[in-house]
């Protein structure tokens, strides 16, 4: 057998435990997106002009910076800075939390307007205020028309995931370097976490996609 496929057989179980690091830290930081993300959107849809103002800012700053900026700005900088006692594991889901709740307030501030304005003050007509006319029909819908967006957004996560090795998080990258470096197979280690991400990929998004099909709004479809 080949040096260079045993490397690969030798280290899977290694590689494949990283995966299960990358899908914690995806899985957290989306989580983390959609919690603040959400919010976002309703405010910068309905909220006042000046706390519109202040959320585009907070989207601005955290669509402009590179990630791994703000991996040593918060790990390296401001724990350091307040004596804050995080693992880089943390800090790396809290990063791209904070990165992706900016990116999803967009998808779901896109899919609140792509509703009709009809239902708001239709919801109004029947004596419904804003908050349940907003949180019991306008954000469920527009849930269901974002999935298309999560898809993008989980894979672009994942991929940025990656980058998190450099804090120290043992993910797929890390370890395949990791073992790179002690058995001289790069090409053939660091192909394997390729294959490992891109299945990955068309898992998170396989999935999504049946979510989509189950969630779709009748009218709101090509089909």
């Amino acid at each position: 057998m080949p040096e260079s496929l045993t490397a690969v057989i030798d280290a899977l179980p290694y590689l494949l435990q990283g995966a299960m690091v990358t899908l914690v830290v995806v899985v957290g930081a989306m989580a983390l997106g959609f919690a603040l993300g959400a919010p976002l959107a309703v405010g910068q849809v309905y909220g006042h002009a000046v706390l519109r103002r202040f959320i585009a800012i907070y989207v601005w700053f955290f669509r402009g910076i590179p990630l791994l900026v703000f991996l040593f700005l918060f790990y390296f900088g401001l724990c350091t800075a307040f004596d804050i006692n995080l693992s880089a594991f943390t800090v790396a889901i809290i990063v791209l939390g904070l990165i992706s709740s900016a990116y999803q307030s967009q998808i779901f501030r896109g899919a609140i307007l792509s509703l009709p304005e009809g239902q708001l003050k239709a919801a109004r007509a029947l004596g419904m205020s804003d908050f349940k006319a907003i949180s019991f029909i306008i954000f469920p819908q527009a849930l269901r028309l974002s999935i298309p967006g999560w898809s993008n957004e989980y894979s672009i996560l994942l991929k940025d995931s990656a980058v998190t090795y450099a804090l120290g998080v043992a993910e797929i990258m890390a370890r395949a370097h990791f073992v790179a470096t002690r058995t001289y197979q790069h090409l053939p280690l660091y192909f394997a976490a390729g294959v490992i991400f891109l299945v990955l990929t068309w898992l998170g998004t396989k999935a999504l996609r049946l979510l989509e099909e189950r969630a779709r709004i009748p009218g709101y479809s090509p089909h």
